[in-house]
C-alpha cells in the first residue's frame, strides 16, 4: 500500500483553484465575515479607508490593522499545520514570551560614546541575539514534538506543560520585570518600514510564501492531510507520521518565536508576564475562522491569514466604536461558539432537516 493509494488525501484546494471551486471552498465564509466588518467600519468610523503617505511611509487604519495582526498571522501559520495533523499547541504564547525575553536580554542597549556623541549599542551582535531567540523557540518546538510524537502524549497535555513552565522560565530570566531595549536597529523588526509598507508585513509574506512552497511544491502538504484524515492509514501507507508530527510542532514554535521577536521589537521591551498572553487561543480561532478543521486534514494557509485579519479588525472596530474592551472577549466567545456550531455534523444535519421541512 502506498501513499498514492489514499483516495481521501488530496493536496490543499489552493493547488488547483478556479473561481467556481473558490466560491465552494472554505474561503468564502471568512472573506464574507471580513467584508462585513470592513463595511461596518466604513459606515461607523470616519476616514477608516483613508491612506496617506508621510516620509515615504504609508499610514492609515488599514495599515495599522495589518501591522498589529502580523504576530497573530505568524502564529496562525504555524498553528495551521499543527491542527491539520489533529494536534493543538497551547504553548504558543509562552514561546512568544521566551523568544522576546531572550532577544531583549541579549540586545539590551548600553550607552557609549562614539565620535563624542552618546549612542546605544547592543550587548552582542544583534544577528546573534535574534538567532539565539529563534534557537530558544526551536528548543521549545523540539520539546513539544518529542512529547507528542515520541512519547505519544495528548497534544493539549504535552503543550500545556510548556505553556505553564515556559512563561515561568521567561519570568525567571527577567526576575518578573520588564526588560527595556534601547538599541534602535532592533525596533525595525516590529515597527520599521520597507518600500512604504510595514516590515512586519513583508516578514509575514515571506513566511507565508515559504510555507506555501512546502505545502504545494513538495509532498509535505499531502502527507499532512493524510495524517490528519487518518493517521493509522497514513502510517500503514509508509508515511513517517512521527517525524511529520515532530516537524509541525517545531515549525509552529519557530513561527511563534518570530512573532515574539516582532512583539518585543514593536513595544521596545520584553514583558514576560503579558507578551503573547492568550495568543495561542487567537491563533486557534484564526485557523478555524479560515476554514481549518479541528478534526484535522482540512486546512488553508491563506484562510488562516484572513482569520487573523478578522480578529484584529474586530478588535480595532470594538475599540474605535468606544465599546468597553471587556466586550471584545465576549464577542470572541460568541465567534468561537458559532465556529464550533458550523463544524458540528449534528448541527449541520439538523439544519438540513429544518430546510427540508420548510421546503
Amino acid at each position: 500500500m502506498s501513499a498514492a493509494s489514499l483516495p481521501v488525501a488530496r493536496r490543499p484546494s489552493a493547488d488547483r483553484a478556479v473561481p467556481r471551486q473558490f466560491l465552494q471552498q472554505t474561503l468564502l465564509r471568512p472573506l464574507a465575515a471580513l467584508a462585513l466588518l470592513l463595511l461596518i467600519d466604513l459606515l461607523c468610523i470616519p476616514g477608516f479607508f483613508a491612506l496617506e503617505i508621510k516620509e515615504g511611509h504609508l499610514y492609515g487604519s488599514l495599515i495599522d490593522i495589518i501591522n498589529r495582526a502580523a504576530p497573530l498571522m505568524l502564529a496562525a501559520l504555524g498553528m495551521t499545520l499543527v491542527i491539520a495533523t489533529r494536534g493543538i499547541d497551547v504553548s504558543v504564547g509562552a514561546v512568544v514570551a521566551i523568544a522576546g525575553t531572550v532577544a531583549a536580554l541579549l540586545v539590551g542597549g548600553r550607552l557609549t560614546m562614539e565620535g563624542g556623541l552618546p549612542v546605544y549599542v547592543s550587548h552582542i551582535p544583534m544577528a546573534w541575539a535574534l538567532l539565539a531567540a529563534l534557537g530558544a523557540a526551536l528548543l521549545c518546538g523540539v520539546w513539544n514534538g518529542l512529547l507528542v510524537a515520541g512519547l505519544g502524549l495528548q497534544p493539549i497535555i504535552a503543550t500545556l506543560i510548556l505553556m505553564v513552565a515556559g512563561r515561568g522560565l521567561a519570568q525567571l530570566f527577567t526576575d518578573g520585570q520588564i526588560v527595556t531595549v534601547y538599541y534602535p536597529p532592533f525596533f525595525f523588526l516590529g515597527s520599521g518600514y520597507l518600500f512604504g509598507l510595514p516590515f512586519a508585513l513583508w516578514l509575514v509574506l515571506a513566511v507565508f510564501g515559504l510555507t506555501s512552497l512546502l505545502m504545494r511544491k513538495t509532498a509535505l502538504g499531502l502527507f499532512i492531510q493524510a495524517v490528519g484524515i487518518n493517521p493509522v492509514a497514513a502510517r500503514l501507507a509508509g508515511i513517517k507520521t512521527a517525524a511529520l508530527i515532530f516537524f509541525v510542532y517545531v515549525y509552529c514554535s519557530l513561527c511563534a518565536g518570530l512573532a515574539g521577536l516582532m512583539i518585543a521589537s514593536n513595544i521596545k521591551s520584553a514583558d514576560a508576564n503579558n507578551a503573547g498572553l492568550a495568543l495561542e487561543l487567537d491563533a486557534i480561532l484564526a485557523v478555524t475562522l479560515g476554514g481549518g478543521s479541528l478534526n484535522g486534514g482540512k486546512f488553508s494557509l491563506i484562510g488562516s491569514l484572513i482569520g487573523a485579519l478578522i480578529i484584529q479588525t474586530l478588535t480595532y472596530t470594538i475599540y474605535s466604536l468606544g465599546v468597553p474592551p471587556e466586550v471584545n472577549m465576549v464577542v470572541k466567545a460568541v465567534v468561537v461558539f458559532l465556529v464550533c456550531l458550523s463544524q458540528s455534523s449534528e448541527f449541520k444535519r439538523l439544519g438540513r432537516r429544518l430546510l427540508r421541512g420548510k421546503a
